[in-house]
């Protein structure tokens, strides 16, 4: 089993529970770590037998996209649709961070971390 990571992937959304979130947004950073075997990918030096880090960046930034209250339903999205769309992955993990959040603390980022496996 091979392993593809996007780190840090930067997004502006507006996700959040309360309001202001929605209307101002803020900044966040996605970790997208899948499994997969690219053993044919390594043999033949084609694109089309590997998993494509391009669909999945554009998958994140699709899903971030969608307004959630919370970090648990984007990362859950995010999932569901890489298993959906590219069957040669064989388990993803994902973490979502909001950058600065609005907890009255001096905290850099709160993420939450998901995975699963096929």
């Amino acid at each position: 089993m091979s392993t593809i990571r996007l780190k840090n992937i930067k997004i502006y959304a507006f996700h959040g529970c309360m309001m202001e979130e929605g209307q101002i947004g803020s900044d966040y950073l996605v970790n997208l770590t899948v499994k997969a075997n690219l053993d044919k990918a390594a043999q033949t030096d084609r694109l089309q037998d590997t998993v494509d880090y391009v669909i999945l960046q554009k998958i994140v930034k699709e899903e971030m996209a969608v307004r959630s209250k919370l970090l648990e339903h984007v990362g859950k999205r995010i999932i569901d649709k890489i298993m959906l769309d590219l069957p040669l992955v064989n388990s993803v993990k994902v973490r979502v961070a909001k950058v600065n959040p609005p907890i009255g603390g001096d905290v850099a980022a709160v993420s939450v971390t998901m995975k699963r496996k096929r």
